[in-house]
């Protein structure tokens, strides 16, 4: 099962390269990121040590807690790709506009985790409350790691 679980990370983690060299259209990207999440659910499963039912439970919810922060980044980041976009173009408002959606992100994010907090301590343990943050950390590093491992082999070849 870990085995399996490693390779499918792997195997996730040479598809970005694929994908952006061909620029994915938006049903490859979706299909790619539902499969990221597929394998974060079962990682954050496993790290936590979720029962059956609370893994019926606390997935979807988490999706869905997902998925709203994603939409704040990607609302931030569009303001700022139009910024850069524009270039010596782009006015002092949509400069300071841009600048306040990057600096607002971590307060959205932070009330979207806090809204789902108070559903996740029905269905979690205190002790698995606790390690979620850090399991979420675990997740974004090893994709880190095998990434820039990815990377460094390219570059050998």
């Amino acid at each position: 099962m870990v085995k399996k679980v490693i390779l499918i990370i792997i195997a996730l983690m040479l598809l970005p390269i694929a994908l952006f060299a061909q620029k994915p259209s938006a049903r490859e990207r979706e299909a790619w990121m539902k499969e990221m999440q597929q394998v974060k659910n079962e990682y954050i499963a496993r790290k936590l040590d979720l029962s059956e039912e609370q893994k019926t439970k606390f997935l979807p919810l988490y999706n869905r807690m997902d998925e709203e922060m994603r939409q704040a980044a990607e609302q931030a980041m569009k303001m700022e790709r139009e910024v850069r976009k524009k270039g010596k173009q782009a006015t002092d408002l949509e400069y300071e506009k841009a600048a306040e959606a990057q600096f607002e992100l971590k307060g959205k994010e932070n009330i979207i985790e806090m809204k789902y907090f108070k559903d996740f301590k029905k269905m979690l343990s205190p002790c698995q409350l606790f390690k979620l943050k850090k399991a979420e950390r675990d997740f974004s590093r090893e994709l880190m790691k095998k990434h820039n491992e990815q990377k460094r082999e390219n570059k050998k070849k």
